[in-house]
């Protein structure tokens, strides 16, 4: 699909109530852009499948977010905070009720049909942080700052700390608090009057309007909807697009009142869905279970509709557009270096590979492409974006020639950092998208340019450290593998194995050497000591009659089991991942080598709730930082970890007999992977 095609499908999307088919939509791209290639449908239809555009029916059907939205209410509690200072925070709170493309301070709303006023309402940032949230905590300050340009130039300035001060527009509710004597507790309904352009009208209802038996109802379909959002999406693009497809999925019945806000629903009712790590974003997932890994660069700006060029560059591990191409082209006549092979070099780097016909293309198209920007070029009016763009592109490079290396190399993928891939895409996508962003000839706004310099410094921090780790994780690979194949065939009956174990629902990971002949109810006794469990706090259920419990851990892995989970009463699990050979030396003792996180205290009941304190610890207010002290102990670090502490706990284990140990046992389990 052009640009014109993309941009008529989004007007179509915008305005269509009732559910449409590939036909009607094929007609309306026609009206605007006549000529189309004989793919246009299939076209359109990946499009929109793969960039959840529009909800599915079935049979190439869809209904839009206007058409399934249009007639839903939901509901906003205000806080004790804001009524005591007549405002109201839009925030995150229509998610997903209103038009994705419009930021919180676009919204309007109205009270008895007239439009509530707006103010504004100065405070350190991190107070505004909680109300939005939902958006994924890692950008609560990109909303916070995208309010108004006085907060990006606070912002701007320090990339690396938050300004002292900022302030946000707010709703102006003291009239509308006072006359509708609005006391904590009490809520809005909330109608949509117009979906596109965010126009919503309020209704109040006192805090006892509904009891819990009504809003039973609405907790079910939540949890439907999330779990089937789960399955058709996985993580998805974005906790928004996360929201939108938990409410399609939960029905009729989400949309309609009586019904918990979002914030309530997910931070305070449900046990069953939670905040979760996702690379260097969050997700909401399965409460206790990671989100899985990938293997490799696809995600986020993978194309539905690729071109001749995207197609070359996607199989190749690059799935960027041809405006991310355009960009290269741009830094190369920046950097005055028309050299076509190095161009492709920062494209597709050598590592990766291109030959015969296909670099022939690439090559044609951009010596065409350079052509063409050569005659209008000048590098003083490209000198603002020039420097940015070398950086985002040579950090670009990076990535794409990373990802593929570690793709070809024969390294086990349990030993790279969790999300290794998931990271490493997220960089790529947003890198990719400030290139796209910086193939103009028009420099955007001081302000854009600044938050991208500032963005392409945080994420060349990340890829760093990412690098760091991912080396780290090489050279632990390498050193535990010397010398192992000569082991593994003179002497199996004194072989040792590497083994990892990870707390599932949190970033708490140890990894272990010891004997291949450690039974599985010998480790189970491990893991109780490790994580300090007390034997009458475990429960026995195996799951597999074929298993034995005691079976080695070399026996296991000989039957192709490398991961297993054990389940701990009916919140806790802990997964087991069987690494590689390990060289015994004369003496040697089983011992904990690497590990992070401290143990959760044994009466916390599963991680959400433990995900839940630590929250409140690193951003609740004082009184929440208190209370969650005083359950935790003043004295407990969640990144502590102590490896001396450990191999103290594991030579306990080790000095009497295992006791009896039970727990729930699934061989083959696949969580995805955990720490490194």
């Amino acid at each position: 699909m052009t640009i014109h095609q993309e941009d008529a499908l989004y007007d179509f999307l915008e305005n269509v109530t009732e559910p449409f088919t590939l036909d009607d939509i094929s007609a309306f791209i026609r009206m605007i852009e006549p000529e189309q290639n004989s793919r246009i449908s299939n076209e359109i239809a990946a499009f929109i499948d793969t960039r959840h555009a529009a909800f599915p029916l079935g049979g190439k059907r869809w209904i839009s977010r206007l058409g399934f939205f249009e007639k839903a209410r939901f509901v906003i509690n205000p806080t004790r905070l804001e009524i005591a200072n007549g405002i109201l925070i839009p925030g995150h709170r229509c998610i997903p009720f209103a038009n994705p493309v419009l930021l919180p301070q676009e919204y309007r709303f109205r009270w008895k049909g007239s439009e509530i006023p707006r103010t504004t309402t100065e405070s350190p940032p991190e107070d505004f942080y909680p109300f939005y949230t939902l958006f994924g905590e890692e950008y609560a300050p990109q909303y916070v700052a995208r309010d108004n340009h006085e907060n990006e130039r606070a912002f701007n300035s320090d990339p690396f700390e938050d300004p002292p001060e900022v302030s946000i527009q707010t709703l102006d509710m003291r009239n509308i608090y006072r006359e509708s004597s609005f006391v904590p507790g009490d809520h809005f309904a909330v109608s949509i009057v117009n979906w596109k352009e965010g126009i919503f009208e309020l209704e109040r209802f006192q805090a006892n309007a509904w009891t819990k038996e009504d809003l039973a109802s609405w907790t079910a379909a939540a949890e439907t909807g999330f779990r089937r959002s789960f399955s058709y999406l996985g993580p998805g693009s974005s906790t928004e697009e996360q929201i939108a497809y938990a409410y399609w999925f939960g029905g009729e019945r989400m949309c309609a009142l009586p019904a918990y806000t979002m914030e309530e629903f997910l931070y305070e009712i449900t046990d069953h869905i939670e905040t979760a790590p996702y690379g260097i974003e969050t997700r909401f997932w399965y409460a206790g279970k990671e989100i899985p890994d990938r293997k490799d660069l696809e995600g986020l700006r993978s194309l539905p509709d690729r071109t001749v060029i995207e197609e070359i560059l996607y199989r190749r591990g690059a799935p960027i557009s041809e405006y991310v191409v355009q960009s290269y082209v741009r830094d190369a006549l920046y950097r005055n270096d028309g050299d076509i092979d190095r161009i492709i070099a920062r494209i597709i780097p050598p590592s990766v590979g291109l030959d015969g016909r296909d670099r022939e293309y690439l090559a044609d198209y951009i010596m065409e492409v350079f052509k063409e920007f050569e005659e209008s070029y000048s590098r003083f009016t490209d000198n603002s974006m020039g420097s940015i763009r070398q950086r985002v592109g040579e950090l670009h490079t990076a990535v794409v020639e990373l990802a593929a290396k570690l793709q070809k190399g024969e390294v086990d993928p349990s030993w790279l950092p969790r999300h290794t891939f998931v990271v490493l895409s997220q960089i790529q996508g947003h890198a990719a998208a400030i290139l796209e962003d910086l193939d103009t000839d028009e420099a955007p706004p001081l302000p854009d340019l600044e938050a991208m310099d500032n963005s392409s410094d945080s994420m060349i921090e990340t890829y760093e450290d990412m690098r760091e780790l991912i080396d780290e994780a090489l050279d632990s690979f390498r050193k535990c593998n010397i010398g192992l194949w000569k082991q593994h065939k003179t002497a199996e009956k004194t072989s040792w194995r590497l083994i990892q174990i990870s707390l599932g629902g949190t970033d708490i990971w140890r990894r272990l050497v010891l004997p291949g002949s450690y039974s599985l109810r010998e480790l189970a006794s491990l893991v109780r000591s490790l994580f300090d469990w007390k034997e009458e706090e475990l429960s026995l259920n195996l799951e597999n009659g074929e298993t034995s419990w005691d079976i080695s851990l070399e026996a296991l892995s000989g039957r192709g089991s490398s991961e297993f989970v054990f389940e701990i009463g009916s919140k806790w699990t802990v997964k087991i991942i069987i690494l590689s050979w390990y060289q015994a030396k004369p003496g040697e003792r089983i011992s904990c080598i690497a590990g992070a996180g401290a143990p959760p205290p044994r009466f916390i009941d599963g991680p959400l709730r433990f995900r839940r304190f630590i929250s409140a610890l690193e951003r609740g207010s004082d009184r929440e930082r208190r209370l969650v002290q005083s359950e935790l102990g003043r004295d407990y670090d969640p990144e502590g970890f102590d490896i001396d502490s450990c191999n103290r706990a594991i030579n306990a284990a080790g000095a009497s007999p295992p006791g009896p140990t039970e727990l729930k046992f699934y061989p083959g389990a696949n969580h995805g992977k955990s720490g490194s």
